[in-house]
């Protein structure tokens, strides 16, 4: 029988703050992706609450938290997470985070190194490789002002069987569904000028690392968190590059045993 998950709110100075906890013992504070919030995580937390004792935030603008009309950018989450921390006086802390919540925790790594016992990282985002420099303009087309992609795709429906495009507009339509849905989200990874964005980006600070780092991966993976993953493994010294069979793209809610093992895992090999 699992222990029981405890809801919890703080106000912080940048606004209201929404987060899960379970357990007791070592500190892990886990950050959801990009598409999420905080329930992500529910299936990996419930198996490790008698082993750890976990915190999982929603990032300002996400779930439960507070959307304080603010610019948003990963320093922000950064320092909000830095005051959350502060707040509930955890010194030293695991991290653990899905794509953008491991940006996240990576940014929060190398500004806070002291506080950060080790970094388990899942389809990272947060650095530019090359072969992904035209990774987000699908996104940026299908949620434009004036919303034309949309007009054409809802116009496309009902003829789309007739050109054997039915299941294309369908998914289309479903990520642009999506993505209105998760408007920080589109702000953090592709609706900030390209200077801004560049200088939150980490390829060139990775080395800079020196906690250990696990790099989760699914065989499912989608081509670019598989190239995102490999390439964080390959910039930071201290990284290992593990790949979980079971499981979807979506490890923490598919392979939900698998990446509680690995964790544990992780912690035993880096703490001894």
């Amino acid at each position: 029988m699992s222990l029981p998950l405890r809801n919890s709110r703080l106000k912080l100075s940048q606004g209201q703050i929404f987060w899960r906890e379970i357990g007791q013992g070592a500190a892990l504070v886990f950050l959801h992706g990009s598409w999420s919030d905080s329930s992500q995580w529910v299936p990996v937390i419930e198996q490790l609450g008698r082993e750890y004792h976990c915190f999982v935030p929603d990032l300002l603008g996400f779930g439960d938290s507070e959307r304080p009309k603010v610019h948003y950018s990963i320093e922000l989450q950064v320092e909000m997470l830095a005051e959350y921390l502060e707040s509930l006086r955890l010194r030293q802390v695991y991290l653990v985070g899905h794509s953008l919540g491991a940006w996240v925790a990576a940014s929060y790594a190398l500004k806070y190194l002291e506080q950060v016992r080790g970094l388990v990282l899942l389809a990272p985002e947060g650095i530019q490789v090359q072969k992904l420099g035209r990774r987000w303009w699908w996104a940026r087309w299908l949620i434009s002002q004036p919303p034309l992609p949309f007009w054409l795709l809802r116009s496309l429906h009902p003829i789309a069987p007739l050109l054997g495009l039915q299941k294309r507009v369908e998914r289309a339509l479903e990520w642009r569904k999506q993505l209105l849905q998760s408007p920080v989200a589109c702000r953090l990874l592709f609706q900030r000028r390209r200077g801004e964005l560049q200088a939150e980006q980490l390829q060139g600070r990775l080395d800079w690392l020196k906690v250990p780092v696990i790099v989760l991966q699914s065989e499912q993976d989608t081509f670019a968190a598989k190239l995102l993953s490999q390439t964080y493994t390959e910039l930071t010294p201290t990284a290992n590059w593990r790949i979980v069979p079971q499981g979807g793209a979506e490890l923490p809610l598919t392979a939900s045993a698998a990446v509680a093992q690995e964790i544990r895992d992780f912690i035993s090999s880096s703490s001894s």
